[in-house]
């Protein structure tokens, strides 16, 4: 006779019935003085492991849970697939592990030397090959593209992180790589968003990723990803293999996730780049030939390749390090998460990462300069996307803006803005100050935030720099905001060492003129020389970091006529001479005119050896 369940009066199977007098019996037992453990002994399953030959030395996917979270989703996607772009080199699109996984893309390489195809932009995203390693080519975006989704468990070549997904393959970098304007329309291509080619795809991508970098900030670019954003893109590039702070864009554009990358032992990567901007790491390789896991092969990522060294190219497999590999690995998790809740938003996205719930947490506790919020997981992404999508809640996430407070010489109090950006419950407990110096007060809400007023006090204090932060308690952790400071006797020497001098386009904020000098008499004397005639604003800094950025923090700074009002000077025909202005210490200027510095500094064109453009 079967069972009845006690509390919804539903008959019971007789497999369910068996359990439940398992767990009877169970308990019984547990609960003998002369048992000393008694619990059930659960059935497992292994984890989903493809058939691919290569799988095997791909240890970059374990690393990150993969397995686990293909047992949820291989990327597949009803409808529609999941789209990921791959803005970069193009794809060798006879790749028999990339085929059936590619949609349509585009080329816009616009420079037919640097193409190698014969053409400018068409709709053409094949790699015909860069040669830009001694006659043989880099094939990178058919690396990156075999990352994200080569066809996988089709007993052939390698795994994809999301096979089930798509790749849009969108060309911009040719022979010696590609400018910002190729670049730029490539995301706008990418995101459906109006392109000089006029066309856009018939869907566009879920996900952009970009494994390329430079020095210079695009204000073009950074509004074509605050666009992809509202229409629903997710964002994602390499944060950049120099092995410093300095910031490489697109990784550091506001709304892109900035990728670093960790070797096989779960270190960051030698040539990684680091700081304010990372958001989250991934396998990314090593910069040596090492072999921690002695598979035979050197510990970088495997994808899917080719050789070009005998004439055209042929479809490989290969190894290759880089931060390049490591921003494909969030790509395709991102492809996994959009396939279990194609409603997830950029926004959705930042909100579970900035709460620890896409990742493992590596270096210092919470978030850091090395690895971001920690080394992507899987399995941990896929299950916060399904349950958001099950009506499930997001976490609390403490957002403080600013970052940091630099006072310079000044004595304005400024204010600390605290907010959730995320969902729950966000219990602010206390903002404690490291030092007596620094002054906190208020702690009012306005418009559902928290506001303080941060002030800082000089009296007795001797001359010099000081440096201290803000911590922020709350219920999911501490938040560190930095403070710095200068007191009056400690004023900047008349030589603060090369002095760099910017002209910029004052409704882009890009630097179309550079010069650059040293001290003499406490004086720098400076001359741009072939400026066009126009409308300008004149800044000027150095670069005590050596990051390419003037006017960062700690830095001279300074801008005509002043720093604390800066003006558009008009240059005539004829030039003009005689213009003097004022270097002090505070970091970058702010303005209207001014907002493409507002978080580094300016970054340079270039920086000669001394002297040179004066």
């Amino acid at each position: 006779r079967g069972a009845i369940d006690a509390w919804s009066g539903r008959s019971l199977s007789a497999e369910e019935a068996a359990r439940a007098r398992t767990i009877r019996e169970l308990k019984a037992l547990a609960a003998s003085p002369a048992v000393a453990s008694a619990g059930p002994n659960y059935r497992l399953a292994a984890s989903a492991v493809p058939n691919d030959p290569f799988y095997p030395l791909q240890w970059h996917y374990p690393a990150i849970q993969l397995p686990a979270a293909w047992d949820i989703t291989r990327g597949e996607r009803a409808g529609s697939p999941v789209v990921v772009a791959v803005v970069d080199t193009g794809v060798l699109t006879s790749h028999p592990d990339l085929a059936g996984q590619l949609v349509a893309g585009f080329d816009f390489v616009s420079d037919a030397a640097r193409a190698l195809d014969g053409d400018g932009i068409d709709a053409d995203a094949t790699d015909p090959g860069d040669r830009d390693f001694g006659g043989a080519s880099s094939w990178h975006g058919t690396h990156v593209a075999g990352t994200i989704a080569a066809a996988t468990d089709n007993g052939s070549g390698v795994a994809g992180v999301a096979g089930g997904a798509r790749v849009m393959p969108i060309r911009v970098l040719g022979r010696g790589g590609g400018t910002a304007f190729d670049i730029l329309q490539g995301v706008r291509y990418a995101a459906g968003l109006d392109n000089v080619s006029s066309q856009t795809p018939d869907q566009p991508a879920d996900i952009i990723n970009l494994s390329l970098g430079g020095p210079a900030f695009v204000p073009q670019m950074q509004d074509a990803i605050t666009q992809a954003r509202a229409a629903g893109v997710i964002v994602v590039a390499a944060a950049g293999n120099e092995a410093s702070s300095q910031t490489s864009f697109p990784a550091g554009y506001d709304g892109v996730i900035s990728v670093s990358a960790v070797d096989i032992g779960n270190a960051r990567s030698d040539f990684s780049n680091f700081g304010a901007t990372i958001d989250v790491a991934a396998p990314g390789g090593s910069g040596s030939a090492g072999d921690v896991n002695a598979d035979g092969y050197p510990d970088n990522i495997l994808s899917t390749h080719a050789d070009d060294t005998g004439g055209d190219g042929q479809p490989a497999f290969g190894f290759l390090n880089g931060t390049s590999m490591a921003a494909p690995h969030v790509a395709g998790v991102l492809a996994l998460m959009r396939a279990v809740n194609a409603d997830i938003t950029p926004a959705q996205v930042d909100t579970l990462l900035a709460a620890g719930q896409l990742t493992d947490d590596l270096g210092i506790a919470g978030r850091d300069d090395e690895f971001g919020h920690g080394l992507i997981n899987a399995y941990k992404a896929v299950v916060a996307a399904r349950d958001l999508a099950g009506g499930g809640a997001l976490p609390p996430v403490l957002a403080a803006q600013p970052g940091r407070f630099d006072f310079g010489s000044g004595s304005a109090a400024r204010t600390l803005r605290l907010e959730n950006q995320g969902g729950g419950v966000l219990d602010i407990s206390a903002v404690t100050a490291s030092d007596d110096w620094i002054v906190v007060s208020g702690g009012n809400t306005v418009n559902g935030a928290l506001e303080f007023q941060v002030s800082v006090d000089r009296r007795d204090l001797p001359g010099g720099a000081y440096g201290g932060r803000l911590t922020i308690t709350s219920n999911v952790g501490s938040h560190i905001v930095p403070v710095t400071m200068l007191v009056a006797g400690a004023e900047l020497p008349s030589d603060v060492g090369r002095v760099y001098f910017l002209l910029l386009d004052p409704e882009t904020g890009l630097s179309v003129a550079q010069a650059d000098a040293a001290a003499s008499s406490g004086r720098y004397d400076f001359r741009f020389n072939g400026v066009e005639a126009g409308e300008y604003l004149l800044v000027a800094g150095s670069d005590l970091d050596n990051d390419d950025f003037i006017c960062g923090p700690g830095e001279s700074c300074g801008a005509w006529p002043v720093a604390s009002a800066p003006d558009v000077l008009t240059v005539g025909a004829d030039g003009i001479g005689g213009l003097s202005m004022s270097i002090g210490s505070g970091g970058a200027l702010r303005g209207s005119a001014l907002t493409a510095a507002a978080q580094r500094g300016y970054p340079l064109l270039s920086k000669p050896a001394g002297g040179a453009a004066r």
